[in-house]
């Protein structure tokens, strides 16, 4: 199977399921969006409580101890959260929204400018902060199939519809982050083989779904948690493990 496929597939699902819930979104009263956005919100909690129990990973604790793992996740955020803030990485993410929403719809208004934004902003945290992103993406480079991808691409395609209901056009956007990340890291797993030992997998993981729990509680407006700016824990944290490890 040719390297890549498997994202371009999840490209053409995200495009697909948008331009579903655009057309769907403009017959729902704004009730009914709200209801769909929280149910989206909770759905996206649920994903991020698989992915965050990563910690507690065998594998994560025989290669760095038993009292090591919530430490790496906390030191991953920390570091990362300074790293992201520093290179003020929301602000950047945001102002990349909102620099598409004027060039695709060329509506200024400010409501309709945040609610592209935000679905783009969300959509993409979504599509490629979770563990299917980094194991389907690595997968597909190394040659070992893109059934993970598939499965993602089908996921995210039914989210895209309930996303773009809400939020409109800016989850199609969201289509070129899942086309960089991926396409970022099947390139990697193309040209440098097997670079995530077990452990180092696990603490990816699970500061992917802390992460998640932050966009989750954007969804359902509890706190506008900068999540972008958190993104640099999803290098930090293998790099802690390594670091953990050496020193044992």
């Amino acid at each position: 199977m040719v390297p890549g496929i498997g994202t371009a597939v999840n490209v053409a699902t995200v495009l697909l399921g948008a331009t579903i819930g655009v057309l769907l979104g403009n017959r729902l009263p704004m009730r009914t969006r709200d209801v769909v956005t929280d149910a989206l919100g909770l759905v996206t909690l649920l994903i991020a409580g698989l992915s965050a129990v990563a910690v507690l990973d065998p594998d994560l604790s025989a290669r760095v101890g038993s009292s090591a793992p919530m430490l790496i996740v906390l030191g991953s955020l920390l570091i990362g959260g300074i790293t992201g803030s520093a290179l003020r990485l929301e602000q950047r993410v945001e102002a990349f929204g909102g620099w598409l929403q004027r060039r695709l719809s060329g509506d200024t208004g400010s409501l309709e400018r945040h609610r592209f934004i935000e679905g783009f902003v969300a959509a993409s945290l979504l599509f490629c902060t979770g563990p299917l992103t980094i194991l389907g993406s690595l997968d597909d480079g190394l040659g070992n199939g893109a059934d993970q991808l598939f499965l993602k691409a089908v996921l995210d395609g039914f989210a895209a519809i309930a996303f773009a209901a809400s939020f409109g056009w800016g989850v199609a956007a969201s289509a070129l982050t899942v086309l960089t990340v991926q396409g970022a890291l099947t390139a990697v797993g193309f040209l440098l083989g097997d670079v995530l030992p077990a452990a180092h997998l696990a603490a990816l993981t699970a500061t992917g779904g802390l992460l998640l729990v932050g966009v989750a509680l954007r969804l359902l407006r509890i706190r506008e948690i900068p999540v972008a700016d958190l993104l640099p824990a999803l290098v930090v944290a293998p790099a802690l493990v390594q670091f953990a490890a050496a020193i044992q």
